[in-house]
């Protein structure tokens, strides 16, 4: 069974997979269907961040770990002085691969992203797991991995950044929302070799 850094950290390598065929291309509808992907993983794997590894980092590593979590959302929230990732990526899903903008605001969103990712994987999550291998703690990582994969299946896969930052808030501004985001899903292109819970075969 898998602990949470390996399924959060697993997460991170597809999003820049993701990104990585976004940016290598200059084929649209390439450009597109992994474009769409990237924001369908990276929407539901923030939120899911946000309602189940933060409050871990802070119910188990203490005053160390609210620090750790508040930094986290703030990155999550904010990419540079005057804007926020979740606006950053609420602009990039509603672009177009033909919008000459479309790799550059990838670009400016996954420079500032890959920071966050190298934090995580550097301290937070090591940080986690050395208190969750405590036998006391048995069993709490792999618990908090497969909450953190229930979380995605049930969240928008589109960024909403009027949602708010705060978890009991965004958990119920996410239920209302992700609907309506699964059901547009139906009609965006995605990848064909991708498994999505709502794919399109276009």
């Amino acid at each position: 069974m898998r602990v949470a850094s390996e399924a959060i950290t697993r997460d991170h390598r597809e999003i820049e997979k993701y990104y990585d065929e976004v940016v290598s291309t200059t084929d649209k509808d390439h450009q597109t269907r992994y474009g769409n992907q990237f924001t369908w993983e990276l929407a539901r794997h923030s939120i899911a961040e946000e309602l189940i590894v933060y409050p871990a980092f802070e119910k188990y590593l203490g005053q160390k770990g609210k620090d750790m979590a508040e930094s986290d959302r703030k990155e999550h929230h904010q990419v540079c002085v005057s804007s926020t990732v979740k606006l950053f990526l609420k602009t990039f899903q509603n672009m177009k691969a033909e919008d000459p903008n479309y790799v550059p605001q990838l670009k400016d969103l996954m420079s500032n992203l890959s920071h966050h990712i190298k934090d995580e994987e550097n301290d937070d999550l090591p940080s986690l797991e050395k208190v969750l291998s405590d036998p006391d703690n048995a069993g709490i990582s792999e618990s908090l991995a497969k909450n953190f994969g229930r979380c995605k299946a049930f969240v928008p896969s589109r960024s909403h950044p009027s949602a708010g930052e705060n978890p009991p808030f965004e958990s119920v501004m996410g239920l209302l929302t992700a609907p309506i985001d699964h059901l547009g899903d139906l009609f965006r292109k995605f990848p064909n070799e991708v498994i999505s819970p709502n794919p399109s075969k276009k």
